[in-house]
């Protein structure tokens, strides 16, 4: 069953959409479009539950203030998975990758994906966290738990 997304227009014009991870209505830019899909894919086909992802998670790097797009933890609380999306325009390149690995310094996750709405790209991060290997595919949250360091 596909979700249906809540959209509507502020009283400025512009169009929102409803994020269920914030419990409110953003700005609907294509950055967003891809979060919000994105999110479904991995709730409805992949069973992460919804409970344990959490959007814009503010993390401190280097002294400096960033903010992770999706961030998806265990029972436990424990970070799992940082997500990044893109535009559908911005092609995902090894600098965008290297965006979302250097947030994993303050993070240690075991899986960072990056997504622009039709290219999406996963990597498993090695045992000794001194390597990615790159998955073929996006494992469904069940594995993900499984294979937790």
């Amino acid at each position: 069953m596909e979700e249906q997304f809540k959209i509507r227009k502020n009283k400025n014009g512009k169009l929102q959409i409803f994020d269920p991870l914030r419990g409110k209505y953003v700005a609907l830019t294509p950055e967003e479009n891809v979060r919000q899909h994105f999110i479904s894919f991995l709730t409805e086909s992949l069973g992460y539950p919804r409970a344990l992802m959490q959007n814009e998670v503010s993390i401190a790097l280097n002294g400096l203030k960033k903010r992770c797009d999706t961030v998806v933890y265990s029972k436990s609380l424990v970070p799992l998975v940082i997500i990044e999306y893109k535009a559908p325009s911005v092609q995902i390149t090894e600098k965008v990758f290297n965006q979302i690995a250097r947030y994993n310094f303050a993070l240690r996750v075991q899986y960072l994906i990056v997504s622009n709405g039709s290219e999406s790209y996963c990597a498993r991060m090695d045992n000794d966290f001194s390597n990615w290997v790159f998955l073929d595919h996006i494992p469904d949250y069940s594995t993900i738990i499984q294979q937790q360091l």
